[in-house]
């Protein structure tokens, strides 16, 4: 690859990602002293944190009596027993400490009358161990993601962490089983890049966009998830996809949760309230693994509305119109832009819609990447950690609370930043990296840079989000999963055939989107490979020839490795995490979620 040079760089620690969890972690390493930079291919205001809209779950009991250990029993409940109850433990104690953190840092929370943070009710999120809903998650207004990413940003400034900002990361580099660094590719001036670091920290995010229709923005394509499969590591959990009950039908915008919590309801064609059924007692405030199935079923069984009746109505009309001002402002302006609903007048047409990955790179809650090595579990990566919806902590499950993904992404975005003070010397010397470290990624970028083939990046990327969207589902049957695995399997053996028409280096979007298509496509082979594998139905992963949790069989993490060549999965496990970090709080047993 004689016609590219590298620009080479040296640090302590390089994180990936200028979201929530990336903005936290270089934060963290920053303010231990460790030289750090932040690499990311968008502006780091404009990842995709700023969209988050309802809250930031901490069991702070300022709208009531709260405590941690009724946080962690919901969390473990709805991960449906498939979380890592030591992980659970740390998040969730940590919580209010993170959240009062972001509060000095200058986060604007909504206020109570009293001067408190504000907090409003979420699905999943009970008192007295499920005893009736409860109002734990913090918001500010309904965009609490933006208020938050700003003032992360800022305090990354403030501590001098390195921004390398409109860089798209090409791999990392690997030797002997430890990460050294990665390479990018920056787009403004289209040099190449090396980045040496003791720890290379992965905060890409999710991968929604494998999907056909996802709440997330374009630039969600797991990039990260895709590099540590190509450097021979597992992803965890990939059959896990979560489908937020309030995409605005039509366009997939997010309709947030927090419009629930405000007092919002569905009902179906009949004007029924329809949750009241399938959930008693917490009824539209449900996990969402579980108002997304409701609503499926509805409109199966012929009560959805519209001509189609094919969606289903979310009501925000019988709400005070100030109180949707002053707590709902951006939910109110985009059922206006997108649905063209007046929220004090009309309902909001809404879908099921790709939202959430349960699944990533498997850590512990330090953030340490791990491997299954012989009979090690949890065998540690060295110089590779990864946090937030790229990472698999897993604090999840097989099902995500809202509300507690923001709270993931500070509290273990602190615990990489503590776990690198204490392992990392600021400044300490690092082995030269190998003179041709980077030229496999190199070959790899060369080969889509002049890729002649005959059918457009854009094709084979609507025909793998297509079929996901159709195979791998809200419900999912043996059958039509298999029609998946072998979709995937056409689209991966078509691949090859890729054109792209930019030949440059400098904001080549063709390049880009062809580059992060076949990151996507390396995701959705394992996503459909677990969920095919994994016989069961379990939190978000519904199986109707499976109907049934079975505990015996499938309490535990699928692991699954990616062959590069032959495209094919190979799948492993880990075992759950049913011990708590602390004698503080009791192992929480399985048992039937019944809400």
């Amino acid at each position: 690859m004689a016609a590219y040079t590298w620009i080479d760089h040296t640090f302590d620690v390089v994180v990936l990602g200028a979201g929530g969890s990336g903005l936290r972690a270089a934060l963290g390493c920053a303010q231990a002293g460790l030289k750090t930079a932040c690499i990311t291919k968008v502006f780091p205001t404009r990842s995709h944190t700023v969209a988050a809209q309802g809250g930031i779950s901490a069991a702070l009991g300022n709208m009531g009596e709260d405590k941690w250990q009724w946080h962690m029993f919901d969390t473990v409940k709805g991960s449906d027993w498939l979380g890592d109850q030591d992980a659970i433990e740390y998040l969730t104690k940590n919580a209010p400490a993170a959240v009062y953190e972001l509060e000095h840092w200058g986060v604007p929370f909504s206020r109570t009358e009293e001067g408190k943070i504000y907090q409003r009710a979420f699905g999943g999120m009970t008192k007295n161990y499920g005893e009736a809903p409860i109002q734990r998650t913090c918001a500010a207004a309904d965009r609490t993601g933006h208020a938050m990413l700003h003032t992360m940003y800022g305090q990354s400034l403030r501590h001098a962490v390195d921004f390398f900002i409109e860089y798209v990361a090409l791999d990392l580099i690997m030797e002997n089983g430890v990460c050294r660094g990665l390479t990018a590719w920056r787009l403004d001036d289209g040099s190449l890049h090396r980045f040496r670091a003791q720890t290379v920290v992965v905060a890409t995010g999710g991968y929604g966009r494998a999907y056909l229709t996802c709440t997330g923005a374009h630039t969600q394509t797991g990039d990260g998830n895709a590099m540590v499969l190509r450097a021979g590591l597992p992803l965890q959990d990939m059959e896990f996809v979560q489908f937020h009950p309030t995409g605005i039908y039509g366009a997939g915008c997010l309709i947030t949760e927090g419009a629930r919590g405000e007092g919002g309801y569905l009902t179906n064609s009949n004007g029924e309230r329809f949750m009241e059924r399938y959930a008693p007692t917490v009824k539209d405030l449900a996990p969402r693994d579980m108002v997304s199935r409701a609503m499926t079923l509805e409109i199966r069984e012929g009560r959805g509305v519209g001509e189609r009746k094919d969606h289903i109505f979310l009501h925000l009309d019988h709400l005070d119109p100030k109180v949707l001002h002053e707590r709902l402002p951006g939910i109110s302006e985009s059922a206006k832009i997108f649905a063209g609903v007046d929220v004090t007048r009309q309902p909001i047409p809404v879908l099921p819609t790709v939202h959430y990955n349960m699944g990533g790179i498997p850590t512990n809650y330090h953030g340490e990447v791990l491997t299954k090595q012989g009979n090690d579990p949890d065998s540690i990566v060295p110089g590779l950690m990864a946090v937030g919806e790229a990472a698999c902590v897993s604090v999840h499950g097989a099902n995500r609370l809202g509300s507690n993904s923001l709270i993931d992404l500070v509290v273990f975005g602190r615990a990489v930043g503590l776990r690198c003070a204490e392992k990392l010397t600021a400044n300490a010397s690092q082995r030269s990296l190998a003179k041709d470290a980077g030229e496999d990624h190199l070959a790899r970028f060369d080969k889509f840079r002049n890729a002649n083939g005959g059918t457009p990046t854009a094709v084979l990327r609507e025909r793998m989000q297509r079929d996901m969207q159709n195979t791998c589902a809200v419900y999912r049957t043996g059958p039509v999963l298999q029609e998946g695995v072998d979709q995937m399997a056409k689209v991966w053996a078509d691949a090859p055939d890729i054109h792209v028409t930019d030949r440059s280096l400098i904001w080549n979007t063709d390049l880009v989107e062809t580059l992060e298509f076949d990151n996507l496509l390396a995701q959705a082979v394992v996503t459909v490979g677990g969920a095919l594998n994994r016989t069961e139905s379990r939190g978000a992963h519904a199986r109707e020839d499976y109907p049934d949790r079975d505990d015996v069989n499938w309490m535990k993490h699928t692991l699954a490795w990616l062959d590069m060549t032959t495209g094919k999965a190979r799948i492993d496990y880990r075992p759950v995490h049913s011990n708590t970090m602390t004698n503080e709080v009791e192992p929480i047993p399985p048992k039937k979620r019944v809400y």
